[in-house]
């Protein structure tokens, strides 16, 4: 493994020096082994731990490249292991969540076009007064990344993706055991798009930070008393 590990760290630094660039294809196996005094083997396991988190992609039949290094593309990694969070951890993304969305959406009051709002408003109304949960949850999820998306940061919109996993799986249970959970998520919905209406960053900030801590609270009070 600490060879791999040294593997990894020789092409990162290629890249990060500029040595590779985006869309750069790497050199032959072969070559690349020879001038970075490595292994074949240890340098085609660097290469595949490297594919896995959208840093190099390898196309069978015509050779490895760097890739685009968006950062949306590198942090859908982050969503992956995201995934395999413990239930007690989701407090903990939660809280992260609930820093991050409440400035993506204040960022978003001076950018969100007049059109995207309309977009916003139209599912809103189309999800009535008593949609399901598993509606709800959708739509909660769809709503957040359209404004998190029109705040123009693409870091902290794959950020924010990324923590969608166990945040949306919260919003299930809320959802299913808390009898105002519907009408309290649509309100505060319609409170956001108020707010952006009248490019009010902080009104936004605001009831986004309402919205999230909501879910987050009753996950506390839900776990301490299951505790």
């Amino acid at each position: 493994m600490a060879v791999t590990d040294e593997a990894i760290q020789k092409i990162k630094g290629m890249i990060v020096s500029g040595a590779l660039r985006p869309g750069d294809r790497l050199p032959k196996e072969s070559e690349l082994a020879a001038a970075l005094g490595l292994s074949r083997n240890s340098l085609r396991e660097a290469v595949r731990a490297l594919s896995l988190i959208r840093i190099l992609d390898v196309r069978q039949g015509d050779g490895t490249y760097v890739t685009s290094l968006d950062p949306q593309l590198l942090l859908e990694a982050l969503g992956f292991v995201v995934d395999f969070h413990r239930d007690d951890t989701a407090l903990e993304f939660l809280a992260v969540r609930r820093i991050l969305e409440p400035a993506a959406t204040a960022m978003a009051a001076s950018r969100i076009t007049e059109a995207e709002l309309d977009a916003l408003d139209g599912r809103l109304e189309a999800l009535g007064d008593e949609p399901s949960v598993e509606e709800l949850v959708a739509a909660d999820l769809e709503f957040h990344r359209t404004i998190v998306t029109s705040a123009g940061n693409a870091v902290l919109s794959s950020l924010l993706d990324g923590l969608s996993g166990p945040t949306t799986r919260a919003g299930v249970w809320r959802g299913l055991t808390r009898e105002d959970a519907v009408g309290r998520t649509l309100d505060e919905h319609r409170a956001i798009l108020a707010a952006l209406r009248d490019r009010d960053a902080e009104a936004a900030r605001s009831w986004a930070t309402a919205h999230v801590a909501g879910v987050e609270r009753w996950l506390r009070s839900t776990s301490a008393a299951l505790g």
